[in-house]
């Protein structure tokens, strides 16, 4: 006979203080249900997306699902209503939750909702993986604090004047290797989800709000009917009423902006709204598109804004979308960041938030993203003078918005190109992120823009792109993998500080811009080299 299987999973990791009070024997079992239910499944949908995107490299095409069309013409149906504590979501700050010092200034920001980010904005350190629960925990129990080398201090504001927490657990691409069942490391996804819902659910509802989460990187509404299961059988473990959970989804993926009706109906007695994941977004396209000719290679970043017609059209389906099904529509994140120590630079950043904030809630936008808590003030008067003392604009049906299939991926009506000077901030930006990434920061401050592991692989992949297509710069220079092995030797020397880390930044970002296979995400081969 052979031995039955362990009811828990094996923890592969070095200790790390007080990681016994998130991983106990009854969590730990919970985990591990979740894996043997749902693992299998999402490694169908993984080998799904493999021929989903083997569909658009054979084809350049791209067009909203005929096998769903009835779903979408009916117009009956409707999402859960919101719950009170995410019924105004005017103003949403994002951070990752394993520093104790931005758990509490997020909390206590002002904004209405923080999105405490396991994922783009966290480097999954196993340090950092159990840190951010017991940050959530500790906050919910009100024995969190800080304080600084010099002595300042850092404290939660009475209850009533915190942001309701929004968890956003890791893709469902990514492992947690530190945890194992079966021989098999557990999906990230339900290793954040099962060990934040397990503790937390009860005690959530305890204090009138719930267990609330982003769910990032979906790319179709079958993966939204996957959590959707999940969501359903941890109510059922723990004894919650159904539509205790609520989620709300990042349509950060081309392939998911044409499944927004089904994403949200897949999720409709837990869904909370769509938010418009702008720079994951851009990823996807590149993505997807990366080797469909030169009418879908785009210029610099930066030159990409969402006035841009594609942006306009993505941005305002979601908004139709969302508002039609009673869903709120939660705008993107504004990457720019003040300083304290430049007023130039400070006032540049306001008025860009401003304008960027302004658009969103005259679009029809329910709330939007910033990225630091000296924005909210400057987010919230945006949407302020929209809405007033509604919490939400659901009563604008945007029925004028129009778009179709071709509409979303017209990246050839942008009058920009590639420029020099472009490249070499992608390769800035990539092998900056990725040195502050391997020590284990999630998310970094460059160039005066917040930047993340989204913003990274857009870099990384522009510079693949741009060298497989033979872009030609504004300089007349052509982009070869020696052009940018050049530019990256620049870029360290200048920036290196005889670490081991900025070398293995500089030879991954090569490594996953120059490959001749493309690795679908950059942080799969980084996530090997954390420790």
């Amino acid at each position: 006979m052979s031995a039955p299987a362990p009811s828990t999973p094996t923890v592969v990791a070095r200790p790390v203080e007080r990681q016994e009070e998130v991983l106990t024997d009854a969590a730990l079992a919970f985990v591990a249900a979740l894996h043997r239910r749902f693992t299998p499944r999402r490694d169908e949908l993984l080998a799904l997306r493999a021929e989903r995107r083997a569909e658009i490299a054979r084809t350049g095409r791209i067009g909203f699902p005929a096998a769903t069309a009835a779903l979408r013409e009916d117009p009956a149906w409707r999402v859960a209503p919101a719950p009170p504590a995410l019924e105004d979501r005017r103003v949403e700050i994002t951070g990752p939750a394993d520093d104790r010092k931005m758990t509490i200034n997020a909390l206590n920001s002002g904004a209405r909702v923080w999105l405490a980010d396991f994922e783009d904005a966290s480097s999954p350190t196993w340090e950092n993986v159990i840190r951010g629960q017991l940050n959530l925990k500790d906050a919910y129990e009100r024995r969190i604090d800080f304080t600084a080398p010099g002595g300042r201090t850092y404290a939660l504001r009475p209850a009533e004047e915190l942001a309701t927490v929004v968890m956003r657990p890791r893709g469902w691409h990514l492992d947690e290797r530190h945890l194992t069942v079966d021989g098999r490391p557990v999906p990230g996804a339900l290793a954040d989800f099962g060990l934040y819902f397990f503790h937390n659910a009860q005690r959530l509802l305890d204090l009138g709000k719930g267990p609330y989460f982003y769910l990032p990187k979906t790319e179709s509404h079958l993966e939204a009917r996957l959590w959707n299961d999940v969501f359903v059988f941890a109510q059922d473990y723990a004894g919650l009423p159904q539509g205790t959970v609520r989620a709300t989804v990042l349509i950060e993926t081309v392939t998911a902006a044409y499944e927004m009706e089904e994403i949200l109906y897949e999720l409709r007695d837990h869904a909370s709204g769509l938010n418009a994941g702008r720079w994951d977004y851009l990823f996807s396209i590149i993505k997807n598109f990366r080797d469909a000719g030169p009418e879908f290679v785009l210029p610099d970043r930066n030159a990409v804004t969402m006035t841009a017609p594609f942006m306009r059209a993505y941005t305002e389906l979601l908004v139709r979308t969302c508002h039609k099904r009673g869903a709120h529509a939660i705008g993107g994140m504004a990457a720019f960041i003040p300083s304290r120590r430049d007023p130039e630079v400070n006032e540049a950043a306001l008025e860009k938030v401003r304008a960027d904030k302004t658009r969103e809630a005259g679009d029809g936008f329910d709330g939007s993203w910033v990225a630091h808590p000296d924005l909210v003030p400057v987010a919230r008067a945006c949407f302020d003078a929209v809405l007033g003392d509604r919490p939400h604009q659901k009563d604008r049906l945007r029925e004028d918005v129009h778009v179709t299939a071709g509409q979303l991926i017209a990246l050839n009506t942008l009058d920009a190109r590639p420029t020099a000077a472009g490249l070499r901030n992608a390769v800035q930006v990539g092998i900056r992120y990725i040195e502050s990434w391997l020590r284990g920061i999630g998310a970094v401050a460059i160039f005066n823009l917040m930047e993340d592991a989204a913003t990274a692989e857009i870099s990384r992949s522009q510079l693949w792109q741009w060298v497989n297509a033979g872009v030609v710069l504004d300089t007349g220079e052509k982009v070869t993998a020696a052009l940018v092995r050049e530019v990256a030797q620049e870029e360290l020397a200048a920036a290196e500080d005889g670490s081991a880390t900025w070398r293995q930044a500089h030879d991954l970002l090569l490594k996953a811009a120059l490959d001749e296979e493309y690795a679908d995400f950059l942080t799969l081969p980084a996530y090997e080299l954390l420790d």
